[in-house]
């Protein structure tokens, strides 16, 4: 009695709507694919191009923190020597970086 009926309008049809409701989010996608993705898997290609060329000898930091000389390098693995009679086996994918040669005695 004391409500009424509410009753939904006729709604006009959107005119105009096509390339341009687009065009922002086309413009959000390429900043992100030039901002993230394309720096991102150029790093990755640079590291996996480092891994794959190690060699035995050459000086290396882990992902932990490590620093230590190649002393065996297998197809997925390398054995670093962290000291004197100490070898670890890590998997490549561990290696942070390459150091230049002789940066492990000027550390010490």
């Amino acid at each position: 009695m004391f409500i009424s009926n509410a009753y939904a309008e006729a709604v006009a049809p959107v005119q105009g709507a096509g390339l341009m409701d687009f065009l922002p989010l086309i413009a959000l996608a390429a900043v992100f694919y030039f901002m993230v993705l394309r720096p991102q898997a150029k790093r990755a290609k640079e590291h996996k191009a480092m891994t794959e060329a190690v060699q035995r000898g050459d000086e290396v930091v882990t992902s932990g923190g490590m620093v230590g000389r190649v002393s065996k390098v297998y197809e997925q693995y390398v054995g670093v020597e962290l000291a004197e009679n100490i070898d670890v086996t890590l998997q490549k994918t561990a290696i942070q970086s390459v150091l230049p040669k002789g940066t492990i005695k000027s550390i010490k």
